[in-house]
């Protein structure tokens, strides 16, 4: 009995480590697939979860999918300024907000974008967030492994490419 024994060639899929980008704890942003754009976001690797600051939120079935519309003042200068939006309700979940008190909060997966070279799949919770200086938070779920934050800097990104 014959063996023809060839050697196979293994090949392991290396790990590109991306650099990552550096952000301050203040960073504006665009939500671009719900039509917002320069928005101001606060950066906190102390919250789970990103949220987003809403009005007259409502859930609704459109092509047999369960979506939600909402309200945004994307300029907290111009409270006049008003954006009606609307997403597909990703999930709803349980959320325990900074004050230790849990709420039921729907879930939208939505990109986020930093610039046109830097953007990225997050998901975001709606809520009322008005009792806080920004309308938006991005926590460390939405960061996942690409942000560095300088927590004591502000608008540090820019583009640089």
């Amino acid at each position: 009995m014959t063996t023809n024994t060839k050697a196979m060639k293994t090949t392991t899929a290396k790990k590109v480590n991306r650099p990552k980008l550096i952000v301050g704890s203040l960073e504006t942003c665009d939500l671009p697939e719900i039509g917002i754009q320069n928005l101001q976001m606060r950066v906190d690797t102390g919250a789970k979860t990103s949220s987003l600051h809403v009005d007259n939120l409502k859930k609704f079935k459109k092509n047999n999918a369960t979506w939600v519309a909402f309200d945004i003042h994307p300029d907290v200068h111009n409270v006049e300024d008003v954006l009606h939006c609307e997403a597909a309700l990703h999930d709803v979940r349980n959320i325990k907000s900074s004050n230790g008190v849990s709420e039921e909060r729907y879930v939208i997966k939505t990109l986020l974008q930093l610039s046109e070279k830097h953007a990225w799949p997050i998901q975001i919770t709606l809520t009322n967030r008005a009792d806080m200086s920004n309308l938006m938070l991005l926590g460390r779920e939405g960061m996942g492994k690409r942000l560095l934050v300088d927590p004591s800097k502000t608008f540090l990104f820019t583009d640089s490419d």
